[in-house]
């Protein structure tokens, strides 16, 4: 279980975080990829580069990124896509084959918009492969974002798809078409309050404040998640300077997070947010705050050694 989003500022700039919800952390931490760092891609991909910023573990010394962003502003996240995801087994001949483990880093190492990446998906295959065999090849599902836009990108039995994403909301399965498909479910959901309302000749006064979201889904399912979260980010209001709009991110997916012993995985054990982070497209800073700390964390791309060549963590 996890939820995406993004957001701008009053000046255009993008937020974008998300909520990790697992049953066990994996010792992720800050992780910087700086200029020199040397990617060694797994089959054909490309590495222009550029430095990225990001939540995750180092793994033979390479970034595995839960979330991250680069020094353009451009972000990704992946999400679990359980029953859903299918990735090629084999690697395509004339396509650009992209290890699953490694598709945020090959995404921001390489492109600075979403319309850049958008169009090189058009020839991409990503690959069933593992980093190791320590860690199988998770099925997940990736929001794409920068300041303009977001997309979705989904591998499912029929192929890779991309869909545009108008409420800059992700969480698992089912595939992003049906969870925009419900959201019409939910029309009638609003944060007005009315007065009274007429069934025939009757007039029924409201007895409870912001009656018109009373529609709104509660559970911690990710079709409840993706539903409630949506809501909430399209109808936060703008907010100015960097301290609000961090609030905004961390307040917004606080309506989703999971507590523990309110999800129980199938093998049994609780599931619960691990994490909220948070980039910054105005500062170029990521925020973090884990389960049992709600005290934020924070690093800016300014605070790592860029002309370094190796992997660096806080």
């Amino acid at each position: 279980m996890c939820t995406a989003i993004r957001f701008d500022d009053d000046h255009d700039s993008m937020y974008f975080g998300r909520n990790l919800d697992w049953s066990e952390d994996y010792g992720e931490k800050f992780v910087f990829a700086p200029h020199d760092y040397h990617y060694q891609p797994a089959f054909n991909a490309e590495d222009k580069n550029h430095p990225v910023l990001g939540i995750g573990i180092i793994v033979d010394d390479t970034p595995l990124y839960f979330d991250c962003a680069n020094d353009a502003g451009l972000a990704v996240a992946g999400l679990n896509y359980a029953r859903y995801a299918k990735y090629a087994q084999e690697p395509v001949n004339f396509t650009t084959n992209v290890a699953a483990y490694e598709f945020p880093l090959w995404v921001t190492r390489n492109f600075t918009s979403v319309d850049d990446v958008q169009e090189a998906l058009k020839n991409v295959t990503i690959v069933a492969q593992a980093i190791n065999k320590q860690y199988p090849v998770a099925t997940l599902h990736w929001m794409i974002a920068d300041a303009k836009r977001s997309i979705v990108v989904e591998c499912d039995a029929d192929g890779l798809h991309v869909y545009d994403d108008p409420v800059d909301t992700l969480t698992n399965q089912p595939p992003f078409p049906q969870q925009m498909e419900n959201l019409g479910n939910y029309a009638h959901v609003a944060p007005r309050t009315q007065k009274s309302v007429k069934w025939g000749n009757v007039s029924l006064a409201t007895n409870q404040d912001a009656n018109s979201s009373e529609g709104l889904p509660g559970g911690y399912g990710s079709v409840a998640r993706f539903v409630r979260a949506a809501y909430n980010n399209m109808h936060y209001p703008t907010q100015s300077g960097e301290k609000a709009n961090v609030n905004r991110l961390f307040k917004t997916l606080s309506m989703v997070s999971v507590i523990e012993g309110t999800a129980i995985s199938a093998n049994g054990e609780f599931e619960k947010t691990l994490y909220t982070s948070c980039f910054s497209g105005a500062t170029r800073t990521y925020y973090l705050k884990k389960y049992d700390d709600e005290t934020v964390a924070s690093c800016a791309m300014s605070d790592f050694d860029n002309s370094a060549n190796t992997l660096q963590t806080k």
